[in-house]
C-alpha cells in the first residue's frame, strides 16, 4: 500500500519540515502542499533540491484559492511539476479559463469539495468538469465525500463513476466546519461503507493535522480501516 501524508497537514506552510516529519515515519506516499498562493513559486523552486527519495509516490497540491495570482501565472508555474510526471491536485473552483487547465494533460488531478464549496460537491457536479477536461485525473477526498453525504451513497457514486480516473485518495474526518482532524471512530464507520471500492494501488494521502512522533500510528490505523476490506493489500504499483 502507498501511504502517507500532506506536507501541509504535518506543518503548514513548512514543506522542508513536513517532508522531514514523514521521512521519520513509514511513509512511503507524499503531496507537496501549496495550497496558498504565495506557497507556489518558492515551492517549485524548491523542487530540485528536496530529497524525495523514500517516496514511492509524490504529488502536488496548488493552491485553493487565486486571489493575486492568475490562472496563467498558475499553470506557466505547475508546467514544472507536469514535466517530473506528477499529479497535481486542483480545486475545480478554481478553474475557469478551461483550456488554459488543458495544457496541464493527465497530470491534472481535480479533487471533489466539500459543502462550502459552490461546485465540485456531487458526481454531477465534477461530471462537468471532466466532460470539458477529458484528460484529467481523480482525487477522491473521502472526508469530503462523507461530510456532504454522511450516508456515503455520493462517495460511492464517485468511485463507481470515475474509477477509470482515479489517481489518489485524500484521508482525514472532515468535520461541519471543514476542517481537516485525525481520523476517528466516525471516520473509520463511514470510510469502511466504501472501501471496497478503493483500488489496493490507490496512493493513500492523509490530511489529519497529527503531532510529531504520531505519524506511525495514524499509519496504521487508516491501514486498518482499508485492510478489514483488503487483507491481503500491499504495495502495488501505480
Amino acid at each position: 500500500m502507498k501511504i502517507g501524508f500532506s506536507t501541509g497537514s504535518l506543518a503548514l506552510g513548512d514543506v522542508r519540515r513536513g517532508l522531514q516529519m514523514a521521512a521519520e515515519s513509514e511513509t512511503n506516499a507524499i503531496e507537496l502542499s501549496a495550497l496558498r498562493e504565495e506557497e507556489l513559486e518558492p515551492l517549485i523552486n524548491l523542487l530540485d533540491t528536496l530529497d524525495l527519495g523514500q517516496f514511492s509516490y509524490v504529488s502536488l497540491h496548488a493552491p485553493s484559492r487565486l486571489m493575486h495570482m492568475s490562472e496563467e501565472q498558475a499553470v506557466e508555474l505547475l508546467q514544472a511539476v507536469a514535466k517530473r510526471d506528477w499529479p497535481i491536485v486542483v480545486h475545480p473552483d478554481v478553474i475557469h479559463h478551461f483550456p488554459l487547465w488543458q495544457t496541464l494533460g493527465r497530470h491534472l488531478c481535480l479533487e471533489n469539495m466539500d459543502k462550502r464549496k459552490p461546485t465540485g460537491r456531487t458526481v454531477t457536479e465534477m461530471r462537468g468538469y471532466f466532460e470539458r477536461l477529458p484528460e484529467a485525473t481523480f482525487c477522491f477526498d473521502i472526508g469530503h465525500a462523507r461530510q456532504v453525504d454522511p450516508t456515503m451513497l455520493e462517495a460511492r457514486r464517485f468511485l463507481r463513476q470515475f474509477e477509470e480516473r482515479l489517481c489518489q485518495i485524500h484521508m482525514s474526518f472532515v468535520n461541519s466546519s471543514s476542517h481537516h482532524e485525525r481520523l476517528n471512530f466516525q471516520a473509520m464507520l463511514a470510510f469502511q461503507r466504501v472501501a471496497g471500492l478503493i483500488p489496493e494501488h490507490a496512493p493513500i494521502i492523509l490530511e489529519t493535522p497529527v503531532p510529531e512522533g504520531l505519524l506511525n500510528q495514524e499509519i496504521r490505523f487508516a491501514e486498518s480501516i482499508l485492510r478489514l476490506v483488503h487483507p491481503n493489500s500491499g504495495l502495488v504499483e501505480c
